[in-house]
């Protein structure tokens, strides 16, 4: 046997629930399945419904194990930005009277005092990042562990959110048979993927495109530090297009998916499309360029709206400007019209992967990814966060079980669903200094 862990990321999003499956080793991530399954239960991104969901998630992980060829028994799951608070955390533990080597425990323990805050009864730590530790005064210290010291500290950042979405999405994946290794906040795992090393350092802001919701996310000094959601997506792109064209919501969905374009501007004023009228029995001729004047119109509301907030905390003059990523991402030509509302440099984010090339398929991939790069003082931090007492080796999320040999056909895979379809480091200056000290030193 070698070193290969398994690692499965688990995306429930509004129109479609996603599944993939990665195997690390040597430091190397191969995705060895791809699931995915139409939701159900599921609204802007948060279950409503979680019988519905736990039979979604079933189906799509059954899907993965096909295709793998293992028993998927554990799980990365995406937990969505709604009501994300970001707070900064400290705490201080006194390791003995005198001096003793720090282990886990000690580690545990001033995470726990770190944690200790008056979070109101309706929210939940969803995850804790240890920036620093302090050994008798000593700073900067990554992992104190076999270190000499009578007291330790340690400061953090805390991610918050509603117990309800947190509490709907344990029971979903418990109820689907599912155990939750890490919880991670969605946009943080987009991070890993969508961004490189110098957007992730000097400041970019990430715009993911769901069905139900957009939103908006800012990472600076590779940590997340403002997210804001706006309760638009797909879904409302495929309503406006039902509404306008007097045609059901799957033929719009399919008109949205096949012919759809961002910019009226930039489509085809000459090639009819024919689209199929309730209560006419002949379908009505319609251009593309009109088409694109309906999905324009709703995507110019959506970024208009995040514009705001984002110019108000001054992520729009962060070096690495906007990277669209989600299942509208894939709209011709939405890039164009992001740069036309933000002034920014603006490009999209679609995986590489065999069978995962669409936008939809970010989070995914970003989960698995964020779940390989956990060190170990970052296990025990989940640990901690899910009030974990064993020690901090890695759960393995998959247990690969002998069967028959097949083949996997990367070539087939899912279609995507109404909801889908380097640069070089600059010197920091005060200004974005003087912006972020606001939130985090």
């Amino acid at each position: 046997m070698d070193n290969s862990e398994f690692f499965v990321g688990l995306d429930i999003g509004t129109n479609s629930i996603k599944v993939v499956v990665a195997e690390s080793s040597d430091d190397r991530l191969s995705i060895v399945g791809v699931g995915s399954e139409r939701s159900e239960g599921v609204s802007r991104g948060v279950i409503v419904d979680i019988d519905k969901a736990a039979g979604a998630i079933k189906k799509a992980i059954k899907k993965a194990e096909t295709q793998a060829n293992i028993t998927i028994r554990n799980v990365v799951v995406g937990i969505s930005a709604n009501m994300l608070q970001i707070e900064k955390c400290q705490g201080m533990i006194a390791v003995g009277s005198q001096s003793k080597e720090i282990n886990e425990n000690d580690v545990r323990q001033v995470m726990l005092a770190a944690m200790v805050q008056n979070l109101p009864s309706e929210r939940e730590v969803v995850s804790l990042i240890p920036k620093q530790f302090s050994v008798d005064g000593f700073t900067n210290i990554r992992d104190p562990r076999g270190m000499i010291g009578v007291r330790l500290e340690m400061t953090g950042i805390i991610y918050t959110a509603p117990k309800t979405i947190v509490h709907n999405t344990k029971k979903a994946i418990q109820k689907a048979g599912l155990n939750i290794i890490h919880k991670v906040i969605s946009p943080m795992a987009l991070s890993q993927v969508v961004l490189n090393d110098g957007e992730s350092d000097f400041g970019a802001v990430i715009i993911d495109m769901g069905a139900g919701q957009t939103t908006a996310s800012v990472v600076h000094d590779h940590n997340l530090k403002l997210s804001t959601v706006d309760f638009e997506g797909g879904d409302y792109v495929t309503h406006d297009i039902s509404v306008v064209l007097n045609t059901t919501v799957e033929n719009a969905n399919q008109l949205k998916l096949y012919y759809g374009n961002a910019s009226a501007d930039k489509s085809d004023t000459e090639e009819n499309i024919n689209v199929e009228v309730v209560g006419k029995s002949e379908p009505t001729m319609i251009s593309e360029e009109y088409l694109a004047e309906i999905i324009e119109a709703r995507l110019n509301q959506v970024f208009t709206r995040l514009q705001a907030p984002l110019e108000e905390a001054g992520a729009l003059s962060l070096p690495g400007g906007i990277v669209l990523t989600g299942g509208v991402a894939a709209t011709p030509n939405i890039e164009d019209l992001a740069r036309k509302i933000f002034d920014v440099k603006v490009r999209s984010y679609v995986p590489t992967q065999m069978g995962m090339r669409y936008p939809s398929y970010s989070l995914g991939l970003g989960l698995v990814t964020y779940a390989s790069r956990l060190n170990d003082i970052g296990v025990i931090a989940d640990n901690v966060v899910n009030g974990a007492t064993v020690s901090n080796s890695r759960p393995q999320p998959t247990a690969p079980e002998p069967q028959p040999e097949q083949t996997v056909d990367t070539t087939q895979e899912d279609q995507p669903t109404e909801e889908e379809t380097p640069e070089p480091k600059e010197k920091k200056t005060s200004k974005f200094k003087d912006f972020w000290s606001r939130f985090f030193d």
